[in-house]
Parts: structure tokens; sequence; C-alpha cells
């Protein structure tokens, strides 16, 4: 397995002797960037806590560099293995400058002294995570989101060969989570620093990883490059999602369709007495009252807003290559669709003058009309001409 960097070879991690997971068999070259995703509890820690030798190996192996783990000794291993844990340090006396500075420690001496160079490799590691402002104060004293930057910032201290990181984005907002897994996609692709670390934000882990690695029972639910994984079927079978979807085009959780207010609470009673999912069933609660008409991206600001009215709507006429239909396909009641670049079909054209007689009111989100689509102008001439129709 010499053509791997870092290798998981028939890996069986747990506690005190008993399996949690077994025979993980993962490979990972030099310079990827690796994420575990997966529930809760499945798991992700135990890997993160074996592969650092925190834990004990109940099973297998873990090569590094073409070299077993295990035969590292602890100070050449922190001088090629950076690790950031969820556990909480409670440094005393110490400020953030300090805790950055234990990252040079592999590299100074029994007294730990700094040298000019280390120290100007602490003030760049502060720099890149925007931490410089806080380096006199208490490590203590300050938010959980900055203790996160000062603890990346002292992982990249120590100049490693790797990275491993467990949830690194907890506790930071937007814009620190955006710069955190910029720092990291800059330090594998720039650096060929190999970054092994767990997120809970899937959709973050979608469009920073060149691998995932799904974390669920007690084998690996499945490993391979993100648009392998993050298909809807998949990310529902790994989080058993029964109340939402997931939508790969967006990378984004959504919650269930719309089922009107009305008969809310007896679809809610009637899907827990059958055991049914909930989602697209609730679709049926409800006959929808409005009909959507939109395209290019219109339509998404109107039905996330009779999303979150619990309105049942109707959307169409949708070419299926229309990112309006992408997301109408979750949330909408119906929706009217159409070949992409093909003319509206007399079936499709039917059906939306259908929804217009049925539908209480037209919304038309800023449909644009070409040749191809021309038969909706007739739709929206039928919904004024009933007094239905709505100009967003």
């Amino acid at each position: 397995m010499s053509q791997y960097y870092f290798h998981m070879d028939q890996l069986t991690v747990g506690y005190n002797g008993q399996p949690l997971i077994k025979d993980i068999e993962i490979g990972i070259r030099q310079g990827e960037i690796v994420t575990l995703i997966g529930p809760n509890g499945a798991g992700k820690s135990t890997i993160l806590k074996s592969i650092t030798r925190q834990l004990s190996l109940i099973g297998g192996k873990v090569q590094f560099a073409e070299k077993e783990l295990h035969s590292y000794s602890y100070k050449e291993l922190s001088s090629r293995m950076a690790v950031v844990l969820t556990e909480r340090m409670r440094p005393e006396l110490m400020t953030c400058h300090d805790v950055v500075a234990t990252g040079r420690y592999p590299y100074t001496g029994r007294l730990g002294i700094l040298s000019p160079e280390d120290e100007r490799i602490v003030d760049e590691s502060m720099r890149a995570v925007h931490a410089e402002e806080i380096g006199s104060r208490d490590f203590n004293a300050i938010s959980d989101g900055q203790k996160q930057r000062v603890l990346l910032a002292r992982a990249i201290c120590q100049e490693p060969e790797i990275i491993i990181l467990d949830e690194p984005t907890s506790f930071l907002d937007v814009r620190h989570k955006l710069e955190l897994l910029a720092i990291l996609r800059n330090m594998a692709k720039q650096k060929g620093i190999t970054v092994i670390m767990s997120l809970h934000e899937i959709d973050l882990a979608m469009k920073i990883s060149d691998k995932i690695v799904c974390v669920k029972g007690d084998h690996i639910f499945r490993y391979g490059e993100p648009e392998e994984i993050f298909e809807e079927s998949m990310i529902r079978d790994l989080y058993e999602i029964d109340n939402g979807f997931f939508d790969p085009l967006f990378g984004s959780i959504e919650l269930p369709a719309p089922a009107g207010e009305a008969n809310l609470n007896a679809a809610v009673s009637a899907s827990k007495e059958a055991g049914a999912e909930t989602g697209r069933t609730n679709r049926d609660s409800q006959r929808p009252r409005t009909l959507v008409l939109s395209s290019c991206g219109s339509g998404i600001p109107v039905f996330r807003r009779l999303q979150r009215q619990n309105e049942p709507f109707i959307a169409g006429i949708l070419y299926t290559n229309d990112v309006d239909y992408q997301l109408a396909r979750l949330l909408a009641a119906e929706v009217i669709t159409e070949k992409p670049f093909y003319a509206v079909s007399d079936d499709a054209f039917s059906r939306a003058m259908k929804a217009v007689e049925q539908c209480d009111r037209v919304i038309d989100a800023g449909v644009e009309i070409g040749e191809s689509n021309a038969r909706i102008k007739e739709v929206l001439d039928a919904a004024r001409k009933a007094g239905k129709l709505e100009k967003i």
C-alpha cells in the first residue's frame, strides 16, 4: 500500500477492548482532505482518537509515511502530526500566544526556549487564523470560537505533515468557519499537508473534501469521493432522515414539503399511527391552492416562503434542467414538468390550465417566456382573466 501516505489497514477501534467499528480499510494520499461524517455517537471521534494514539487499537494497524504509526516516538510523531480534538484545554495562567507557542516545543531543547525563528512562526500562525489581536489575553477568558482558532494556530505552528481535527468548525460563526476551512484547503493544496477531520456541516464537507468517510454501524458505511457520497438516498440512509430531504444540488437539508394548516395535525397523527414516512407523504394532506409559475431560479424564494407558511403549492411549467425544478421536486405538492428544450406539450399545458382553475391564486414569480415555453403566456392570461394572478 505504498501509494498511500496514510493507510488504515483492517483497523478495529473501540473502548476497553470492545470493538465499536471493525475492519476499517482507508487509504489517503498526501495532500488530500478526508472528512468523516455520520450521526452523533457513530464513532467518528473514536476513529480520530485511535489514529492519533489517544486510544489503543483493538485490531489492525495504521501506516503513516511507510512506517507503522506505533513505531514513531512521541517526540517524532509530535513534529509530524498535529491534533485538534474536541476536548477543551484549561491551561493555567497561559496567554493565547503561550498556547500557540507550545506547538514549537517538539523543535526546542529541553528547556523549551523559543528561538527568534520559532517566535516568527508563532506570530505567522496566529495571523493565519486572525488571532493576533488576542495573543496577550488569558486563554481561559476567551470565547469557544476564539479558542478553536488559537488551537488551530497551535497546530499550524507545529508545521506538521498531517493534521487531524475533530469538529473544528464547532463554536465558529459563518465567517470563521469559512476562514478555517480555507486555511485547511490552502495547507493541503499549497503545502501538501494531509487533513483528516470530522464535520457535522455536510454542506461544507461536500465542498472542501477530496474523500468522504461515512461512519455508521460497526463497519464503515461508505467511502468515496463527494460526488459518489452526496446523493439524496445516500445521505437519507446514513442519517436515517425521515422528516425532510437532502438536496445534492444545493448541498442543503430541506424541511418536509408543506402539509397545510388545516390537516397538519391529522396528517401527523395518521403518520404516527401508520408508522409512515413524513415528508412526501404529507403532500396529500391538503389540496394546494397556489400555483407558482417561475423559471431560472425566480421561484426559489417563493417556494421557501410558502414552505415557511406551511402552504402546499403547485409549481410549473418547469423544465427538468431548470434550477427551480430541483427545489420544487422536494417542496411542491405537484410539479408540472416538460423535457428540456422541448416546446410545452399538450399534456403539460392542460395540467397547468387545470391548476389555474383549481387554485385560488397564481403567482408569477418572474417566469421568462421564450419560443419553447410560449404557451405559459396563455396560462398567465387565463389566471389574469380569472382575477387570480399575483405578480412578484
